[in-house]
């Protein structure tokens, strides 16, 4: 092969590497998309239920698109909304946040908090996401207590290390969750228990997905479980997938709904709205929220 030759190969793959970066930093992370699935977790002959599950807003302040776009789904209706962590990444981003969730603070919600909701983001090297062991590396604190004042205020649930029976669409929903696992913020000891049998259904909420608290949440009863913290990998490789998680779930339930193994559970993890501050990339792999149609067995 002569030098020109190599020289064209090497320009070409210079060139398509810029126009991905270009793509994954300037469109597809813009590129917001609602999902649906339905979810057979109802008694038989059980209207509906819909179940608006968010995670992973990762705000900053002038993040106008993402809070417009967000603040359109009320127009879902949802019977349901569910928030399952890391919604800041600035420590100015509450009225960013607000301005996302407002008209959605009109339906019944519950939430938990991940880690970028109390520390805020510090530079990272991507591939230590490949390191099962790497340390994890606070930033500057965040101002969770004023989210969570802003959340609880206007009536929804927190769910960090907590177990309510919340109202919605007309049923009797035994909800669970815990503060984030990712940095041991969890404690399901404190709340587990078999679910209510009283209760419509049952949902539990954790940031980060680790199998060995589903595993708990499945025993007790929990037909659903909501999750996110994985971005759905970010940056994912065309017929191949998420190459990350970012904790114990296996690659292949980076995101999407999925039954959970040796259970009769059925685990939904977003992909997620952001993107870290320090990695402003998604490829194939774009920012979603999922309506959850609930509906018989």
């Amino acid at each position: 092969m002569g030098k020109r030759t190599l020289f064209r190969l090497a320009t070409a793959t210079v060139a398509t590497g810029a126009a991905a970066l270009a793509y994954a930093s300037l469109v597809e992370r813009n590129m917001f998309t609602l999902r649906r699935f339905d979810v057979p977790v109802l008694s038989t002959g059980t209207e509906p239920l819909r179940v608006l599950h968010l995670s992973d807003l990762h705000m900053t302040p002038n993040q106008l698109r993402k809070q417009r776009w967000v603040a359109s789904l009320a127009a879902l209706d949802p019977d349901l909304v569910v928030v399952t962590g890391d919604n800041m990444a600035h420590p100015q981003a509450v009225p960013g946040v607000l301005r996302a969730l407002q008209p959605l603070l009109d339906y019944p919600g519950a939430f938990v908090f991940g880690s970028n909701d109390y520390t805020g983001p510090v530079w990272k090297n991507p591939f230590t996401y490949f390191l099962p062991d790497r340390e994890y590396t606070e930033g500057v604190e965040l101002p969770s207590e004023e989210l969570r004042d802003v959340l609880t205020g206007a009536g929804w649930t927190d769910l960090n290390n907590r177990r309510v029976t919340v109202k919605a669409g007309g049923r009797a929903i035994d909800m669970v969750g815990v503060d984030d696992p990712h940095v041991e913020r969890d404690d399901y000891a404190s709340v587990a228990g078999p679910v209510d049998t009283t209760a419509d259904l049952a949902i539990a909420l954790t940031h980060s997905p680790e199998p060995a608290l589903l595993d708990e949440m499945a025993a007790d009863g929990f037909g659903l479980l909501l999750a996110g913290h994985t971005h759905g990998g970010q940056v994912c490789v065309p017929g191949v997938g998420a190459l990350v998680t970012n904790c114990g779930l296996p690659r292949s339930m980076a995101k999407g709904l999925h039954h959970w193994p040796g259970s009769d559970s059925w685990l939904h993890v977003s992909a997620g709205l952001g993107t870290h501050p320090t990695a402003p990339v998604r490829f194939a792999c774009p920012p979603e929220a999922s309506l959850l149609t609930l509906i018989p067995r």
